[in-house]
């Protein structure tokens, strides 16, 4: 295993850079801390694992999305590893089939531990459960037709609804909590865990003072906002209420100075400026859907150029599908605030508006 050569690329939050992994190899960040990647499809095309080296074997990370490329990357990953240094225990910092999926496929070639929040077990059991539904419920259908969707792109969502149980191999039937403020000794030092929310239910983010380490997971990325959406399954969610908190609350907790080792992109130093540059960013759009909703009412697909600065058609399904749960969030967090409301028509579209003066 190769050290890593750190060298300083652009500056502010993602200043200093360390060599990114090709897919499958091994890049050493801190002392028994290896970088590597397993590659994704879609133009986000990889998924940052982390591997932290203990006397009989590794940790892991977050594990990639259920797919023969993830499986032909483990599988070159897991003979490079030195003979007798398999993988023990699996840690994921939440659901989404890039973090979960290969996770049942590391337990059945021997590790021995399966680390999850309560929150995101539960929540993923659930949604691989219900992804082997025959049919799709109405109440499904009747949340995407109500933003707005065309008759196409609900049919469209008949076939998507079933992706989530296909990108996860086996879930394991049991598992280990992991929970706010717990500590876990990994190759001789502290990791505690410190959860968020918005992103997903309960993410869990690993902190290790001594080595001034952060494993992000999505809660913080270096180049781009972690996706907050509203779905079908709660459709009166106010996640980016608890996205926008637990920033601040991340803020607060730990140390500006940390090497963060987020869930895609590069590794970075800034924890703070980003923090701050996300929710900055955030407000701005907020302001931006506030002035939309006052020129007139507004269905949720009308409101894309306003979020995202760019029209999303339904020819990129998932492109459209995640934009239209992020819209959400944003029309439910001005909701719950009173700054919008909504009508809804004979069609069951609902129309946002700013509220009556």
């Amino acid at each position: 295993m190769q050290k890593a050569r750190i060298v300083p690329e652009v500056a502010g939050a993602a200043a200093p850079v360390i060599r990114a992994p090709e897919p499958a190899e091994l890049v050493e960040v801190a002392r028994d801390v290896f970088w590597s990647r397993i590659p994704l499809p879609g133009k986000l095309n990889h998924i940052n694992i982390w591997l932290l080296r203990e006397e009989d074997g590794f940790s892991v990370v977050d594990t990639g999305m259920y797919t023969p490329d993830a499986e032909a990357a483990w599988e070159s990953l897991l003979a490079a590893l030195p003979e007798g240094m398999p993988i023990r225990r699996v840690f994921v910092t939440h659901l989404h089939p890039d973090h979960v999926g290969m996770a049942g496929w590391l337990l059945d070639r021997g590790a021995d531990e399966f680390w999850m929040t309560r929150m995101e077990y539960l929540t993923c059991r659930v949604l691989v459960a219900q992804s082997h539904d025959d049919t799709v419920p109405e109440d499904f259908t009747g949340f995407h037709r109500a933003a707005g969707w065309s008759a196409a792109a609900v049919d469209a969502y008949y076939d998507h609804y079933h992706n989530y149980g296909r990108r996860i191999s086996r879930l394991p039937r049991s598992y280990r909590r992991l929970q706010e403020g717990q500590y876990h000794v990994i190759g001789g030092h502290r990791w505690r865990v410190v959860t968020g929310n918005g992103h997903s239910p309960e993410h869990a983010c690993l902190y290790c003072e001594d080595s001034k380490l952060l494993i992000s997971g999505d809660q913080v990325l270096p180049g781009i906002s972690s996706n907050v959406s509203v779905t079908p399954l709660e459709p009166t969610a106010n996640p980016m209420a608890d996205w926008l908190a637990s920033l601040a609350k991340l803020k607060a907790e730990l140390p500006d100075d940390l090497l963060v080792l987020p869930a895609h992109q590069r590794c970075f130093i800034g924890l703070h400026d980003r923090i701050d540059a996300l929710i900055a960013s955030q407000e701005n759009a907020l302001a931006g859907l506030r002035t939309a909703l006052e020129a007139g009412p507004k269905r949720v697909v009308d409101l894309f150029s306003v979020l995202f600065g760019r029209a999303i058609s339904d020819e990129n399904f998932m492109i459209f599908s995640l934009a239209t749960g992020e819209a959400l969030a944003c029309l439910n967090y001005l909701c719950e605030r009173g700054e919008a409301d909504y009508t809804t028509d004979a069609r069951g579209v609902r129309w946002y508006r700013a509220p009556a003066p």
